[in-house]
């Protein structure tokens, strides 16, 4: 339980977590980097950077297909 709470109180800002989560989407990532993460990510932003990465992603879809049928 107190590894936990030692995770949640890690330093890196929200905005760098989207970054991460954004290049995790892409799949590029060098391994250095991934390990920066681990150490300095905080899970619950995470969490909710992957939610809106997925929002994000899902709504460019369905913009996408929109504009194609409409053609």
């Amino acid at each position: 339980m107190g590894d936990l709470k030692q995770a949640t109180k890690r330093k890196a800002s929200f905005l760098s977590t989207m970054k991460a989560v954004l290049w995790s989407f892409l799949g590029i990532r060098k391994g250095r980097d991934y390990e920066k993460d681990a150490a300095q990510l905080n899970p619950v932003h995470v969490i909710i950077a992957g939610i809106i990465g997925a929002a994000i992603f899902i709504t460019t879809l369905i913009i996408v297909v929109k504009n194609v049928v409409a053609k």
